[in-house]
């Protein structure tokens, strides 16, 4: 038999991640940023560091959980507001990458460097096991 959830426990944790999610909103917003937007950055910047290469919109969209046509229209509006570039892929024409302009790059070391700094403080409320 399996114990009983600690369902207090259980709403201390959801609570706190709609919370962390709510203020990330925040943070994006006062950078000039959409939530989505912000996750894209983080989702090209990660990917490259993750994997050495430059991520396809397919991958984005694997990544953020979206369409591909919906990843290509914020994709769209994030390289409008010079946060994000197309490149072409070498060997492969029909191919294209994503990476991060210089504006791109700026912007996300600063939400990044807040957001690790929230989730260390977040992590000291969690309970140790």
């Amino acid at each position: 038999m399996t114990a009983s959830p600690d369902y207090a426990q259980l709403l201390r944790f959801r609570s706190g991640l709609r919370a962390f999610l709510h203020w990330s909103e925040e943070q994006a917003l006062e950078h000039g940023l959409t939530g989505a937007q912000h996750q894209l950055l983080l989702a090209v910047k990660g990917h490259r560091e993750a994997e050495g290469v430059a991520p396809t919109v397919g991958e984005v969209a694997t990544h953020l959980m979206l369409r591909h046509h919906s990843t290509v229209e914020l994709v769209n509006r994030a390289a409008a507001k010079d946060l994000v570039r197309r490149e072409a892929d070498p060997g492969d024409r029909r191919v294209v990458h994503l990476a991060l302009t210089r504006r791109g790059e700026r912007v996300l070391a600063s939400l990044s460097e807040s957001h690790v700094e929230e989730l260390r403080r977040l992590a000291s409320l969690l309970p140790q096991s």
